[in-house]
């Protein structure tokens, strides 16, 4: 099978595409629209589905039949068409606007379509349709799990990785140094990055950063990590996202900003950049300081104050 990439360009560019998509096996369907939720994911975007669980009569799409959308407005997969994926689609798009801490306790929903425009007295949304049919359709939304570029690969940036292991999130790593960013010291990264921190920027921009979900500047010399952080504000600009720590104190947070201001940075980029980092647990060894600085990510993730 083709990549989520290719299937996505193939498949979902235009109408006749669609019914093309339609012709394939429910199985098809099923793995295609899940392998490009997942590159969505990765790419730190929040993901609804919808998909048919049930049908009777004469309808358009089938049990199996899945549509996603990214809340980055990206779509792909079908539900058939006409104004049953007109309605679906609006409903999956209501459902991002929802914040995650919300949805989190109310969680996703099911919906029956009647494709029949007279539809009166049904326990169901009637649909402009002469179909007859009638639909049940899950909804739901699918969250990032937190991804954390780790900079600055030393003893607390292997702790925070370890924790983020155990806790079911993914991790990258960069350093300056190539001893303190590899595949031997951080088997299960992502990415391990080791270069310059101009030749780490250059390849990056303010869409690519957003699979990161935190960055955390934890280099061995502040010099480094106050480049890096100047670097990446210029290219995050206002966003929130990824959100930006350092480790340090605060004379030297205060050193940070008048460098960035010094730079150029505007003052509300620099207003949720977090220094120093963690939760207040009186944390000392890296293994402390790792579940401090986890505890911290996981608490913005859920919007506990």
């Amino acid at each position: 099978m083709a990549s989520c990439g290719g299937i996505n360009k193939e498949i979902a560019e235009s109408t006749s595409n669609k019914q093309k998509f339609c012709q394939h096996s429910d199985s098809f369907v099923t793995r295609a629209v899940l392998a490009w939720a997942i590159e969505r994911l990765d790419a730190g975007e929040r993901v609804a589905i919808a998909s048919v669980i049930k049908a009777n009569g004469s309808v358009p799409g089938k049990p199996g039949a899945r549509l996603a959308i990214g809340n980055r407005g990206s779509i792909f997969g079908t539900v058939g068409g006409a104004g049953l994926e007109l309605q679906v689609e609006k409903k999956l798009n209501e459902m991002l606007e929802i914040p995650s801490k919300k949805l989190r306790k109310q969680g996703g929903c099911i919906e029956t379509f009647q494709l029949y425009k007279d539809a009166k007295g049904e326990k169901a949304t009637p649909l402009d349709s002469l179909c007859g049919g009638r639909l049940t359709v899950a909804f739901e939304v699918i969250e990032p799990v937190p991804h954390i570029l780790i900079a600055g690969g030393g003893h607390v940036g292997r702790s925070i990785a370890m924790s983020a292991d155990l806790l079911g999130w993914t991790h990258s790593v960069f350093d300056i140094r190539e001893e303190f960013s590899n595949t031997d010291r951080y088997p299960y990264a992502i990415d391990n990055f080791s270069s310059q921190v101009n030749e780490f920027l250059d390849n990056e921009s303010k869409e690519s950063l957003l699979r990161f979900s935190d960055i955390l500047l934890l280099g061995h010399d502040w010099l480094v990590d106050q480049e890096l952080l100047l670097g990446l504000l210029k290219i995050r600009g206002d966003s929130i996202r990824p959100r930006i720590g350092a480790i340090g104190s605060k004379s030297k947070w205060n050193a940070f900003l008048k460098a960035a201001i010094g730079d150029g940075i505007n003052e509300k980029s620099l207003e949720n950049v977090r220094c120093p980092i963690g939760l207040n647990i009186g944390a000392d060894s890296p293994e402390e300081i790792a579940i401090s600085v986890c505890a911290e990510i996981l608490a913005l993730e859920r919007g506990v104050e």
